[in-house]
């Protein structure tokens, strides 16, 4: 049997590394036997990528027993475990047939859909939805990347890539982002380097992660109070008169308000509100305005803030400008349009007619996700001839389609499409979720493993995965770079891509024209051609990216309402955001002393995903609760104990672990549920036992009203021993 080596990507994080993967030629088909870092393309360096530990599981998962190879079909009660397989044929036959017959009844706004990662490419689900009619897809943009895409936007007039050069950047400030966990590759060696060359690194986190233990200064605040502390670094930035004088002048809006509104955010006030010494806070605010560019981080510790999120985002966009730290090399760079076929025409969101879009369930809730909220930004963004893409930026907030689903309110919402997405785990108000989906007629996963979710379909397709299906990252289409490459090999058995479902699903349903590329390769050659990228560069260098420009100001200013960066945002203010950031009250509960976190990301976990792993279960077998030895011992506990973690909404068990965190604070760890046992109900692999969103809520009425963001920080919690 003959042997070839290719080049292909990972797909088990987000960074699709390159890889030389050897090939064997079987009876059965062309089948994955070895791989191998490719130091000539992403991360460029074979010795990083062998610092992870999820690319082998590409050797190990590919050909796994408990892998979906066929298409599945209910044939008991939803969540009997009893499955029949079927043809892909039959099961998109059946899919489309359900599908138009629940339209018909409820109107087409009557599917859903929920999207996770990283195995999936959103807009060709994007795309489908759009033909279909419906405004309903669900993700969890609102609690990561949503936020800021829009804050910084709508300051700057587009989005941001964060530029650290250790040759240019003086300083590096990370909030609530933990790279040494979440990242782990390029970027934290990165820091490493940095470190040696003792360039300041303020973390800001409420533990002290192992990003923060090279941290030059470390700020612990309370959870929720980060608004404050950002509105109190602002204040002292000019207290100090350490502000780019010149770049304000010129080139911001509103500086005489904000430097009106931030006088109450003192440091003795800050250090009261957040727990942050105050002279700490004075010395943060003193290396943030050192003249060399100082670059700013944000991760989803602070978008997961509730309330508080927006707020967060807003002010430390507003940091950045006062220090002229905006399209600045070293610090930060406003992006230019794609090249390429951005992701808002990928989707094709404008096959959403005015009527449907008016069926939002958004629409009354959250001001700014929301069509009439994206419509008013694009005629921001349109001035420079960008689009930010449309279906992320105004997806369903989760609540409102979880209440649809039972209610009926305003219409019902009957079929869920699951793609790569296991909401029983990763979506908050567990409990809710759980009725919901037994109330729906139709539920569709498409995914690697019976995941919780995926036991309560009523047809789980296989899903090709790394190496099987070629790939391509484009952000979301707010930047001119993407990265990824070809498939290695056919997928395995009858596995398929997730193109070529929604195209096929399409085509049944009367949308045969828009659907021109017969398979993925197809449509990502598509999609490269604008930018002169043939599908053999694509292959051999896996990356498209243009040499940055910056202070592109000076040509023509800033995307907004002014022309000018907006300190005081008058497009906020209009759709009733107030011109400047506002902290929300952090919530308390005397009944619920401590305070919980989660949705830290953990190595070599990510999100609900790989909990199947037996090394990585070995060295990691257990969820844990982490807290400061004083809280542990305050509640008359011991390390290693399991405990139960309450809230108003629930309770879940974990095993306790002292970790230097703040005191009073309790950090549990995301995602969990145990795959070897057993499925269906009322077990559903342990989805009752450790999961944090059992914890959460989403309740409309409490998230952030211009986004929907809800709160996986600053909850409320009790603690005590697991009986």
């Amino acid at each position: 049997m003959s042997k070839r080596t290719v080049r292909s990507n990972c797909h088990y994080c987000g960074y699709l590394c390159g890889f030389w993967a050897t090939v064997e030629e079987t009876a059965e088909g062309d089948r994955l036997v070895d791989l191998t870092p490719d130091p000539t393309r992403y991360p460029y360096n074979e010795r990083i990528t062998n610092g992870c530990q999820r690319w082998r599981m590409n050797l190990e998962q590919i050909d796994a027993p408990e892998r979906v190879n066929y298409p599945l079909r209910r044939v008991g009660e939803r969540g009997s475990g009893q499955w029949e397989r079927i043809s892909w044929e039959q099961a998109l036959d059946d899919i489309a047939s359900r599908l138009g017959a629940l339209a018909a009844e409820h109107g087409p706004q009557t599917l859903a859909s929920a999207i996770g990662g990283p195995h999936a490419s959103y807009w060709p689900l994007h795309r489908f939805l759009n033909l279909f009619g419906t405004p309903n897809n669900m993700g969890i943009g609102q609690i990561c990347w949503n936020i800021r895409i829009w804050m910084d936007c709508l300051t700057y007039g587009w989005p941001i890539e964060v530029n650290i050069d250790p040759s240019v950047t003086g300083a590096v400030f990370l909030w609530g982002a933990n790279p040494a966990q979440s990242d782990n590759l390029l970027f934290w060696r990165t820091l490493l380097t940095m470190d040696k060359q003792k360039t300041p690194l303020v973390v800001i986190d409420p533990r002290r992660t192992k990003t923060a233990s090279i941290a030059t200064l470390h700020l612990a605040p309370h959870p929720g109070t980060d608004a404050t502390l950002a509105l109190a670094l602002i204040r002292q930035v000019i207290a100090t008169d350490r502000i780019d004088h010149a770049f304000v002048q010129r080139w911001c809006h509103g500086f005489d308000e904000l430097v009106a509104h931030v006088q109450p955010y003192t440091l003795e006030y800050a250090e009261k509100v957040c727990g942050v010494p105050a002279l700490d806070i004075a010395q943060a605010a003193h290396i943030f305005s050192e003249p060399s560019p100082t670059a700013l981080l944000s991760g989803r510790g602070i978008d997961q803030l509730g309330p508080n999120s927006a707020p967060t985002h807003r002010a430390l966009s507003i940091l950045r400008a006062l220090t002229g730290d905006v399209d600045r090399a070293g610090a930060c760079l406003i992006e230019g349009r794609s090249d390429f076929i951005p992701e808002v025409e990928l989707e094709m969101s404008a096959s959403l007619t005015p009527e449907q879009r008016a069926r939002q369930l958004n629409l009354g809730y959250t001001a700014l996700q929301s069509y009439p909220g994206y419509e008013g930004a694009s005629q921001l963004t349109g001035r420079f001839g960008k689009a930010l893409p449309m279906r992320y930026l105004t997806s369903a907030h989760p609540n409102l389609v979880w209440r649809a689903a039972l209610s009926g309110d305003p219409y019902r919402v009957s079929a869920l499409i699951c793609m790569a997405a296991n909401p029983l785990v990763t979506y908050a108000d567990t409990k809710l979720i759980h009725e919901a989906l037994h109330a729906l007629d139709l539920l569709v996963v498409l995914e690697y493993y019976l995941t919780p979710t995926a036991q309560l379909a009523d047809y789980v397709l296989p899903s090709a995965g790394a190496f099987e299906r070629p790939l391509i990252q484009a952000h979301g289409g707010v930047a001119n770079f993407c990265y990824g490459g070809a498939a290695a090999v056919e997928p395995y058995y009858e596995r398929r891509a997730d193109y070529d479902f929604f195209r096929e699903l399409g085509r049944r349903l009367g949308q045969e024209e828009h659907w021109p590329g017969a398979t993925l390769k197809d449509a990502i050659e598509r999609t490269l051609a604008p930018a002169g990228m043939s599908w053999q560069q694509w292959t051999e260098r896996g990356l498209y990216a243009v040499p940055a420009v910056f202070n592109k100001q000076e040509v023509r200013g800033f995307a907004t309402t002014t022309g000018k960066i907006e300190l005081a945002n008058e497009y906020l203010d209009s759709i009733g955001g107030g011109r400047l950031p506002v902290p929300a009250p952090v919530q308390q509960d005397p009944q619920y002393p401590l305070t919980l976190i989660t949705g830290a990301r953990v190595q070599p976990y990510w999100a609900s995903s790989y909990f199947n792993n037996p090394r990585f279960r070995a060295q990691h077998p257990e969820p844990l609760a982490q807290m400061s030895n004083a809280t542990l011992e305050q509640a008359g506990l011991e390390e290693g104990q399991w405990v139960e973690v309450s809230t108003a909404r629930g309770s879940a068990r974990f095993k306790a672990e002292v970790a230097e965190i703040k005191d009073g604070v309790i950090s549990v760890e995301y995602g969990w549920w145990y795959p070897e046992e057993e499925q269906g109900e009322p077990h559903l692999s342990g989805a009752w036992r450790s999961n944090a969103n059992l914890l959460t809520s989403a309740d409309i009425a409490g998230c952030e009203p211009l986004i929907g963001s809800w709160s996986y920080n600053a909850i409320p919690c009790n603690l005590r021993p697991s009986i």
